[in-house]
């Protein structure tokens, strides 16, 4: 059997029809699916890596970043919810590159989502951390410094000294909190999800308002800072920098195609999830990012709670106006919102992962254990615990600024691979009607995988580097394990000796 043959889409089908205790439990609405989006876009992005790629890159041209970064996930989103509609199945990028471009691709694509789901949960608990520390402060609870980081991160105290951190025990504790929620089921962490998502945007469109009344429209001046010299900092190739850092914001649209098979409609329902909380997310992220960058000076944001930052900015503005009582509210209903909404983001991403797997090891590229279900739960347990560990260890140890990079190329290289796959279905199988369909195909295909090649070949070298050994080690499990063991390939030979 070649590495290049393909899994059919009846076969697909079949499995996606699939009922019982070893099955995926079928409870998820159009609203769940939503929720499930906006639970895994909103996080990190907005209430980080926004500030910190403003600081860095691009300044308050971050809204142009953002803007960019939409327009790569819009595209995206398009070919994403076609293939989720037509092959409504766990596994997502994964199956439908099994389904269009080959075993040997749907396997780099698998392993390349670990870096999106895996070390995207990680880098959200790193930001959960930074919030929580800074909320027990409010509180009078001093959080030991040494143990609110990743190792050798030097942490200044609030009289000014500093202490170099050994372990970041807030982002493993909530970690595991997360793990135990998603090994009880799906329906209760879709639940639990939906109520966190209504506090986390109800915040977002708190600091919007409010924020914009304090905006100095100084802090906007330059919009488009003078590059230094060097490619990725600042001026126009800042923006395109900062577009690919902060790209990882709009991730989460495609971790709904993950629940396929616990979607009760998924071919009417998963394209509503996916593309209407893509929509719902970057309305709101242009609007609190122009907002975050008018309230202080973009040099001040590069921290691990920028958006603190800019609240407390406009605490002092508001002093003596009639604003001063909800400004006041701010900085605790912002913390708390972060707090709550990077919860949600872990949720997602961490409901994502394991499903990953769990197709994967159906499909006899990872081991039997990787498909167990949980008799009592329908969940893929042992995979969560799995995620839960490698999850916990990358955010008590890895800083948030290599890991969210990372995330971001590892998405983009998922988006690009999807992106060929709707050309490929297209002329491969005219046959598939879906109920949502790509528009002008090819063209939008090929927009969505040169715009997300730019924004990957924007981001650092050592960003790539990291890529290739990753890769590397995923090849050699490969062709050591997984190629020897397919589903796929028992059938086609058992096929060739009938």
């Amino acid at each position: 059997m070649s590495i290049w043959s393909v899994k059919s889409m009846e076969q697909l089908r079949v499995e996606a029809a699939e009922t019982g205790e070893h099955s995926l439990k079928r409870v998820l609405g159009p609203v769940n699916l939503i929720t499930l989006g906006i639970g895994a876009i909103i996080g990190t992005g907005i209430f980080v890596l926004t500030g910190q790629a403003a600081a860095q890159y691009a300044g308050p041209a971050i809204v142009l970043s953002m803007v960019l970064a939409g327009v790569a996930s819009a595209l995206a989103g398009l070919c994403y919810a076609e293939f989720a509609s037509s092959v409504p199945i766990a596994g997502s990028a994964y199956t439908y590159g099994y389904a269009t471009l080959g075993e040997f691709f749907a396997w780099i694509i698998g392993w390349d989502l670990i870096l999106e789901y895996a070390l995207g949960a990680a880098t959200v608990a790193v930001g959960w951390s930074g919030y929580m520390v800074s909320f027990l402060h409010d509180f009078g609870i001093q959080f030991p410094a040494s143990l609110s980081a990743a190792p050798g991160t030097i942490v200044t105290l609030v009289d000014g000294s500093s202490v170099t951190a050994v372990f970041n025990l807030p982002a493993v504790l909530i970690t595991i909190a997360v793990t135990m929620l998603l090994i009880v089921g799906i329906q209760e962490s879709a639940n639990v999800n939906s109520v966190i998502v209504v506090v986390k945007v109800a915040v977002v469109l708190l600091v919007i308002v409010a924020g914009a009344a304090f905006v100095n429209k100084a802090n906007w001046t330059p919009f488009i800072p003078t590059n230094t010299g060097e490619f990725g900092y600042f001026g126009w190739s800042g923006i395109a920098r900062g577009a690919g850092v902060i790209f990882f914001a709009y991730i989460g649209f495609d971790a709904v195609s993950t629940a396929a098979q616990e979607a009760k409609n998924p071919k009417r329902d998963m394209p509503i999830g996916i593309l209407g909380s893509l929509v719902i997310c970057t309305v709101l992220y242009i609007a609190v990012s122009l907002v975050m960058v008018g309230l202080v000076p973009y040099t001040q944001l590069g921290v691990a709670a920028p958006m603190a930052v800019a609240i407390d900015a406009a605490k002092v503005q508001a002093q003596g106006t009639g604003w001063a009582w909800l400004i006041d509210m701010l900085p605790f209903m912002v913390k708390l919102g972060a707090i709550a909404g990077l919860s949600s983001v872990m949720v997602v991403m961490m409901l994502g992962q394991p499903r990953i797997f769990y197709s994967m090891a159906k499909d006899g590229l990872l081991p039997p254990w990787a498909k167990a279900i949980h008799p009592r739960f329908r969940t893929p347990h042992i995979t969560t615990i799995v995620t839960g560990v490698a999850v916990a260890l990358a955010a008590g140890f890895t800083k948030i600024s290599i890991l969210g990079e990372l995330v971001s190329v590892g998405t983009l290289l998922a988006f690009v691979i999807v992106s060929f796959g709707i050309i490929f279905l297209r002329k491969n199988r005219p046959d598939v009607i879906a109920p949502f369909r790509t528009p002008f195909v090819p063209l939008v295909p090929i927009l969505s995988a040169l715009v997300s090649l730019a924004l990957m070949a924007s981001l650092p070298l050592p960003t790539w580097e990291r890529l290739v050994a990753w890769m590397a080690i995923g090849i050699a499990i490969y062709f050591g394990y997984g190629r020897s063991h397919s589903e796929l390939r028992k059938r086609l030979a058992a096929g060739a000796k009938g």
